[in-house]
């Protein structure tokens, strides 16, 4: 009997997603590990690969189609000694009959933070509500041999079980079943509303999961978060001087910009004002033991935040190299689940495009997102004195359900202090 290939939930929140492209096709023979398709989730563009070995036998799905539930079949596998006549007549069953697809995510290229898709081992217990990674056959096997897959352990990608697995398994109790998602209903969408009745012709550009998910999140943060922001002017001249000594270091492996010194600076201040590393939920404020530091990066159709872990203990070398690294990574469509989920601050720099200073929404669960404007020279007052320095505009949003007044105060003058005295950083 053929094998479903189901939709796999790859994140906890995805009910659906988009089935971007197939990487084989009717006929091909695949083996455990094979990338097959590309999915787009609510977070990301997903390579999947294959759990057990067969041939393709018919695509039931088509590349490019939107809105495709999880645990809906999208191909049927041939077994070993199976043709295209074991395709006759066969209907597979509506939503899937388990929960775990026959597909595995590999890698994730594009997406906004949430939780990553657990990919631990599948003998997680079942009876506990827990699911159980396992190819469709390793289920079947288990069935007929009365096998309960929660006291097997998977040794297919990703810790699934696969068709080995159970058939070196000592028999015991029957499998505890597992109830089918519900997949969310999939909205309409439409542009014949009246307000666009007098509008110019235009061209309706689909929104990606991603920007859907930007849209959800962010409208929820605006509505539901209660923001306020403080703004300081910062001279950076010091900055400036210390920036071009270090870069013109003989044989440097770095080469340092003022985002990083203001990256730096950031999580030291934070350390220094641990009240504003936080985050809320209704039955605690978490404070957090160290400083994850989100970095915005604009890349096509959305944005990501890539995250440096415990930034405030690297040097700035260290910090550059890997900012730049991950920034690439995000452009390039190359960042791994652990390298955008998650991070207890953000920084939203814009300056590179002249924008002297902005607000920003807060990225929930975080309690806090600094916006950094363009460096330019402005007069000030020095002694009684008109003078000319280098200042950039900070704005920090911070979560006041978290975050009272005089505590955001307290981390924007001490963050004012180590941007404009640099030296501090070096300690």
């Amino acid at each position: 009997m053929p094998i479903q290939v189901l939709m796999p939930a790859l994140s906890p929140t995805m009910t659906e997603g988009n089935l971007a492209k197939w990487n084989v096709a009717e006929g091909d023979t695949i083996s455990a590990g094979d990338v097959i398709c590309e999915i787009e989730t609510d977070k990301a563009t997903m390579e999947v690969e294959a759990v057990d070995e067969g041939v393709i036998g018919k695509i039931l799905v088509p590349g490019g189609t939107e809105a495709v539930a999880v645990n809906q079949a999208i191909a049927l596998l041939l077994e070993e000694g199976e043709d295209a006549a074991a395709l006759d007549g066969y209907t597979p069953s509506a939503g899937g009959a388990a929960p775990a697809a026959e597909a595995a995510p590999v890698a994730e290229s594009a997406p906004v933070a949430a939780a990553p898709a657990p990919a631990a081992p599948a003998a997680a217990s079942a009876a506990s509500g827990s699911r159980v990674f396992a190819s469709p056959l390793a289920r079947r096997i288990a069935a007929d041999k009365g096998l309960d897959l929660a006291t097997v352990s998977g040794s297919g990608p990703h810790g699934r079980i696969v068709k080995r697995d159970v058939e070196n398994a000592k028999p015991g109790a029957k499998p505890a079943t597992t109830a089918a998602s519900t997949a969310a209903p999939t909205p309409s969408i439409s542009v014949n509303d009246p307000a666009f009745a007098n509008m110019p012709e235009f061209e309706a550009v689909p929104n990606s999961t991603m920007r859907k998910i930007i849209a959800k999140r962010l409208t929820e943060s605006a509505r539901d978060v209660p923001h306020f922001n403080l703004t300081v002017d910062v001279e950076i001249d010091k900055l400036l001087e210390m920036r071009k000594v270090l870069n013109a270091r003989e044989n440097a492996n770095y080469k340092i910009s003022v985002n990083d010194f203001i990256v730096k600076a950031t999580a030291y201040a934070l350390t220094q004002v641990p009240a504003c590393n936080v985050a809320y939920t209704d039955d605690a404020i978490l404070q957090f033991k160290q400083v994850d530091m989100a970095i915005a990066v604009a890349i096509d159709g959305g944005l990501i935040t890539p995250i440096v872990k415990d930034a405030a203990n690297k040097g700035l070398a260290t910090l550059s190299n890997e900012i730049k690294m991950l920034a690439g990574k995000a452009r390039d469509g190359k960042l791994m689940p652990e390298e955008f989920q998650g991070g207890t601050f953000t920084i939203s720099n814009l300056g590179m495009f002249g924008v002297k200073g902005f607000n920003s929404i807060i990225n929930p669960p975080q309690g806090g997102i600094l916006s950094v404007g363009a460096g330019e020279q402005r007069a000030v007052v020095k002694n009684g004195e008109l003078a000319i320095a280098t200042v950039v505009t900070l704005t920090l949003a911070v979560d006041h359900r978290c975050i009272d007044g005089a505590t955001g105060a307290a981390f924007i003058k001490e963050l004012k202090a180590v941007v404009e005295n640099p030296v501090a950083l070096m300690l």
